[in-house]
């Protein structure tokens, strides 16, 4: 079975907002296979380059046909908080707060799959905030949490981080944006972006600063009158 679908690919800037996302038709084949899955991709990609002729694109997911996109992927990508290395997936899985629970530490060192299905995170009410080792981080922007998450995770591993700076374009053949918001391939955008523009440094220094540099003008104002940073 095959149809036509459409997903973004993000294409890095190196000024504010740090990447565009640009719609591109494919042929997608259904299946959850990797086979199919990389079918659908190498559709997507041979689209967007004969559009795009001079742009290097890369896949970061675990299906992606590149070794360094399978790397990328959240659910490989680790990082080392105190002596311990985790899950870009379960850091992030781990860190979500409800009504009626969370956050689930024990996410933290479990199979990012099992992470991310289950069910306490569906059955624990509605998301209140994010608690990122006792750092809080509101749920608006959307994707705040997750973008500071990757791009801090992607900083800390330096040899993957300069290999990646030779792409400019990123496709996630496992995103669709009608299910979810957060998305490995945007936040890798923005992580080149950041680089290529100098700002890379100053939005790590905080989550503030991250806050200021990617997020920009846009949601300042919104932002003071919120006081998300005193919470």
């Amino acid at each position: 079975h095959s149809i036509v679908a459409s997903r973004p690919i993000f294409h890095t800037l190196p000024y504010y907002p740090f990447y565009e996302e640009i719609d591109v038709d494919f042929v997608y084949y259904s299946g959850f296979s990797k086979i199919q899955k990389q079918k659908s991709l190498n559709s997507l990609q041979s689209n967007y380059i004969f559009k795009f002729k001079n742009r290097k694109i890369i896949d970061i997911s675990t299906k992606s046909t590149s070794d360094l996109g399978v790397k990328l992927s959240a659910f490989n990508l680790k990082v080392k908080y105190k002596n311990n290395y985790f899950f870009v997936e379960c850091l992030f899985q781990g860190s979500k707060t409800f009504k009626n629970g969370g956050p689930y530490r024990d996410l933290l060192s479990k199979n990012p799959k099992d992470a991310k299905r289950d069910k306490r995170l569906k059955e624990s009410g509605e998301l209140i905030h994010f608690n990122y080792f006792d750092m809080i981080f509101p749920l608006e922007p959307k994707d705040y949490f997750y973008n500071w998450l990757y791009i801090n995770s992607l900083y800390r591993n330096p040899g993957l981080a300069k290999r990646i700076l030779e792409y400019d374009s990123f496709s996630d053949i496992e995103f669709n944006p009608k299910r979810s918001v957060n998305c490995q391939a945007r936040a890798v955008a923005i992580f080149v972006g950041l680089s290529k523009s100098k700002k890379l440094e100053e939005a790590m220094k905080s989550k503030e600063s991250f806050f200021k540099v990617v997020y920009g003008e846009k949601h300042h104002n919104k932002v003071e009158q919120l006081n998300i940073f005193k919470m």
